[in-house]
């Protein structure tokens, strides 16, 4: 079992940065795909940036690539979401992810979940 804790959220303006941060614990974090979703008012949960178990392989929805960028490491098993360039159609709870499997838009919903820290960018 992996438990997931973010951090990092707030209220930026737009064109802004923010990096969320993802502690997991367990010793087994190096074996886990992970990544970020987001959640807006009234909108369904959406993927938002996957990476695989070594890092090797990173997955973005077309709405954030070249402007939001995944990593891990494992060594301290903290995943990390850098959010460039924000735009106010970002704002949303940001959820941290965790699953066995590779995760992306396309595959299942992930087993594991953070507490979803809030974004808000401003126009």
């Amino acid at each position: 079992q992996v438990q997931l804790v973010e951090s990092g959220g707030g209220l930026v303006q737009a064109g802004g940065s923010l990096r969320l941060s993802c502690a997991a614990s367990g010793r087994t974090f190096s074996t886990y795909a992970m990544g970020w979703f987001r959640q807006a008012p009234g909108e369904e949960r959406e993927f938002v940036a996957g990476i695989s178990w070594s890092g090797g392989n990173t997955y973005y929805a077309d709405s954030v690539q070249g402007r939001f960028t995944i990593s891990r490491d494992n060594a301290k098993n903290m995943v990390y979401l850098q959010m460039n360039s924000l735009k106010p159609e970002d704002t949303a709870l940001y959820y941290c992810a965790a699953d066995r499997a590779i995760i992306h838009a396309t595959t299942r919903l992930p087993t594991y979940w953070g507490q979803g820290p809030q974004v808000t960018v401003s126009s």
